[in-house]
């Protein structure tokens, strides 16, 4: 498995993340998540619609829970757009917090069990077990249209680059 040393940094400190760098252009890789109802999620459910990507490390942090709240506002009322997080966080954990953050336009996805998405999607770090933040903007036929790996895991994205994307798609 691909490692990419230095690839982000946390709170200023070099992280290696697994697997290849994922840009635009590709192929979204396909993948099995566990939803809050403890079911299996694939890309395949979100057939035919637009999908952002959120990654996250954590909901319980502040900028993920910034992050996701922002995302439900923004793109959760568009039409043929489907905004998924992703953390490792465990699924009872997401389904708390969507339930305190009254977030109810995002699907949040657990890679707690098996990791297999952060590696897929090239954003495990290695020295801590999360996901590195990233954005991506997913159209009807699975390929990603947009990225934005966040060099410092801590920093928000750029929220109007991505719902710019989306907005190219819909």
């Amino acid at each position: 498995m691909t490692e990419r040393a230095a690839a982000v940094t946390l709170k200023g400190n070099p992280m290696t993340l697994v697997g290849a760098e994922l840009n635009v252009g590709d192929k979204a890789p396909d993948f099995v998540l566990k939803a809050n109802d403890m079911s299996d999620k694939s890309l395949a459910d979100f057939a035919g619609k637009v999908k952002i990507i959120s990654i996250v490390p954590s909901l319980d942090t502040p900028v993920c829970d910034a992050q996701t709240r922002k995302f439900n506002e923004d793109a959760g009322g568009l039409d043929g757009v489907v905004v998924i997080t992703v953390s490792v966080d465990l699924p009872m954990a997401q389904k708390r917090w969507c339930g305190a953050a009254g977030v109810e336009n995002v699907v949040c996805l657990s890679d707690y069990k098996d990791h297999s998405f952060g590696k897929a999607y090239g954003v495990r770090i290695k020295e801590v077990g999360l996901l590195a933040r990233t954005v991506m903007v997913v159209d009807k036929d699975n390929t990603i249209q947009y990225v934005q790996h966040v060099p410092e895991v801590v920093d928000a994205p750029d929220y109007d680059a991505a719902m710019d994307a989306v907005k190219k798609l819909v």
